[in-house]
């Protein structure tokens, strides 16, 4: 049965619609079949290899060879109408007291404890710029409540398996050097959020992490399924959130080099062993134990506790901030060369659409 050029409009203004992301493959197979739709099989000549974006694109369009305008109309409606209908609305947790309210995080408070959870989980919480606005929004407000410890987590099996790479499609006009500019000045703020924040941050995870944010917190909790793993060599990048620095400090030069130049996967165990992780728990008690610890940890002096946290931090502040800033700078030119480049774009030549 064929779609109607009504039904296809139709479609086409639902997903304007869409709240939720349906990640990269999907939006690839999204524009693969608009094109095919309107326009036929592909016709254009393919994007030169630096331009992994158009490329990318171009790859998915061409993969439907001769499918015909009927076929592919059918199968664009098919696919938002299915994507419409598993799309839950846009869950939006206001905390107390706040006037902010947060597509990709709950933040709640109770019992003297603010909890900032990525909600992202069918992504397992991949970060987006959006998300780190948000992060940072909701560890600004943290910093002024009277809770007296702030739990960072994630929804689903992951706490954040690190940058969405959606992020380098999204090219402002001005071109790819302008869009490097302004992610390396949000990390960078983003990550002076958590070198200032003042009160104790715990972090709480339960099998996936975003693995350089974890090492900015000051407590860190695992199940024993947990993995911490930091593929930038891998993806043609540099380290970030001050991981060059403290990474070394925390586990020794030789350990830190397995882990930032060679991707080389920890397990909890090793983590704890090494000094990343706190403690780790069984996974079956894992929510219970940890969640005693930390009302527990709420019921401590908020002053004191947020005192000694600044004597601790104050140590190694100026330090941090000038680390934060060389490796965001780096991290400009790497976004900007060819291996990364490269790197992204077999990302999602590899796949599936």
């Amino acid at each position: 049965m064929r779609a109607t050029q009504e039904e296809f409009e139709k479609a086409v203004e639902q997903l304007k619609l869409l709240k939720q992301d349906p990640g990269n493959e999907t939006k690839l197979h999204i524009y693969a079949l608009f094109k095919q739709a309107t326009q036929g099989p592909c016709n254009v000549s393919k994007p030169g290899m630096l331009d992994f974006v158009n490329k990318a694109k171009w790859d998915a369009w061409n993969a439907l060879g001769s499918l015909s305008k009927d076929d592919a109309r059918k199968k664009y409606v098919d696919l938002v109408s299915s994507l419409v209908q598993e799309s839950p609305s846009s869950i939006k947790a206001t905390q107390a007291g706040s006037t902010t309210s947060y597509e990709t995080l709950l933040v709640t408070k109770q019992d003297k404890i603010t909890t900032i959870c990525f909600n992202r989980p069918d992504k397992k919480n991949a970060i987006t710029t959006q998300m780190y606005s948000e992060i940072m929004q909701a560890l600004e407000e943290a910093a002024q409540d009277d809770s007296v410890i702030t739990v960072m987590t994630g929804s689903g099996d992951y706490y954040s398996s690190g940058n969405d790479l959606s992020n380098f499609t999204k090219i402002p006009p001005e071109g790819v050097k302008k869009a490097a500019e302004e992610s390396g000045e949000l990390l960078e703020t983003t990550v002076e959020k958590f070198l200032s924040f003042p009160r104790p941050m715990e972090y709480v995870s339960t099998t996936g992490q975003s693995t350089t944010l974890v090492e900015l917190q000051d407590v860190l909790h695992a199940t024993e399924q947990a993995t911490f793993h930091t593929p930038f060599s891998h993806l043609g990048q540099s380290p970030e959130g001050c991981s060059t620095y403290l990474f070394p400090q925390i586990m020794g030069p030789a350990k830190a080099n397995e882990v930032l130049l060679f991707n080389r996967k920890l397990t909890a165990a090793e983590a704890c062993n090494l000094g990343l992780v706190t403690e780790v728990f069984p996974d079956s008690s894992f929510q219970k134990e940890v969640w005693v610890r930390l009302r527990s940890f709420a019921k401590l002096p908020k002053n004191s506790l947020m005192y000694s946290k600044q004597l601790i931090r104050g140590v190694q502040k100026e330090k941090l901030h000038a680390v934060n800033i060389q490796e965001c700078e780096r991290l400009k030119e790497r976004w900007l060369s060819e291996d990364c480049m490269n790197a992204i774009m077999n990302f999602f030549q590899k796949s599936k659409l």
